[in-house]
């Protein structure tokens, strides 16, 4: 599977790295001088297990260059607000033109329509506006904010790699291609599914840290240990619960547990007892049982987990410890074949191998690495 992926920041290249990751052969076209918000390219490893090549898209022959490669490719991902792609003479329109079976993948926070369509924006504002944001933290304080996983990532990226590859499916089935407007505010609210059907049925209050999933419940949570460090709870069924109380040394004062209005006492005695042992001896506590507590680890700490170690969710390749793949398959493995792609430097490998017309002689890649 050929995907050209037209270079941006956040949730695009993240699609395309797991397209990439499954071993799709993945063909960025940076701009020259990069992206915003650019690391240094050699350990942005979003861009793992691809290639690259550079484009400027308002020289005269920019354009043409791109739609050659769409020609060839089975999903174009690009990242641009409405409009820009087809000002540029490379949208849906265009690309379609030459290629009837490409799937034309458009990865933004607001989408391709709606008020705030034209405007710029971040993970944190499209999430904001969903409702998700703020459901996260405590009462008494602003709401959490999540890195940037929950929207760009999660409502963002994941939902247009599964977008377009349902319409892959439907294009090889039918010879026609389609346009897929994959928006974080769409993907993140789609994401809270559940707790609207919660907050619907009365189950769900419609504040922060006052239910069963969202830091409210004193079983379901995170607490300090003596050397301050945190232990994560997550005992919601009942012997799960018993089993929590019975290794923490805790009891359950007139079962607490079914009566949200005495959650605050029982927070308070399960937060004293985690509080007079370190994490260390805490993580050993609960290592063999079903209480559905976890230490919880820092990014550098987690690659050294026996589980995760014993699993290999973590590897090292060219000196960077990365996620490894994900998911696993038993007939078609997965692995980070090559690091990440330095912008320019596969031009000659891409022409020979996509059929597309050669770059210059000038250098090995051309003049400055551009097609």
């Amino acid at each position: 599977m050929r995907v050209v992926e037209l270079a941006g920041i956040g949730p695009g290249p993240f699609a395309a790295m797991l397209l990439a990751d499954l071993g799709a052969d993945v063909v960025r076209v940076d701009r020259p001088g990069g992206p915003g918000l650019a690391i240094d390219p050699a350990f942005d490893v979003t861009n793992r297990n691809k290639r690259s090549i550079v484009v400027d898209l308002k020289a005269p022959d920019g354009p043409a260059r791109v739609l050659d490669l769409a020609e060839r490719a089975d999903i174009l991902v690009e990242g641009y607000r409405p409009g820009v792609a087809e000002r540029l003479g490379i949208g849906p329109g265009h690309c379609h033109a030459r290629n009837p079976r490409l799937v034309y993948g458009r990865m933004t926070g607001w989408g391709q329509d709606g008020p705030l369509a034209q405007r710029a924006g971040h993970d944190i504002a499209y999430i904001a506006l969903t409702g998700t944001l703020g459901m996260i933290g405590r009462p008494d304080e602003p709401p959490a904010v999540p890195a940037n996983l929950l929207g760009d990532y999660a409502g963002g990226s994941l939902y247009l790699v599964v977008g377009v590859l349902a319409a892959l499916h439907h294009a090889r089935a039918t010879g026609t291609g389609q346009v897929v407007d994959a928006a974080i505010v769409d993907g993140t609210a789609h994401l809270s599914a559940m707790i609207h059907g919660m907050l619907a049925a009365g189950g769900w209050q419609d504040r922060r840290a006052a239910n069963l999933l969202d830091g409210g419940c004193p079983y379901y949570g995170t607490y300090e240990t003596a050397d301050g460090g945190y232990m994560a709870v997550g005992a919601l069924e009942d012997r799960f619960y018993d089993e929590f109380l019975r290794l923490l040394g805790v009891e359950d004062p007139a079962s607490a547990r079914e009566d949200w209005t005495r959650w605050g006492e029982l927070r308070e005695r399960i937060a004293a007892a985690f509080k007079s042992r370190t994490r260390a001896q805490w993580t050993a506590v609960f290592a063999d049982s079903d209480a559905c507590v976890a230490p919880v680890l820092s990014l550098r700490e987690a690659p050294a987990h026996p589980h995760l170690a014993a699993r290999g969710t973590f590897t090292d390749h060219g000196g960077i410890t990365q996620p490894a793949p994900a998911p696993r398959f038993s007939a078609t493995p997965t692995a980070v074949r090559t690091g990440p792609a330095r912008p320019g430097a596969d031009t000659a490998a891409v022409a020979r191998d996509w059929g597309i017309p050669a770059p210059p002689t000038d250098g090995p890649d051309g003049p400055d690495g551009r097609v």
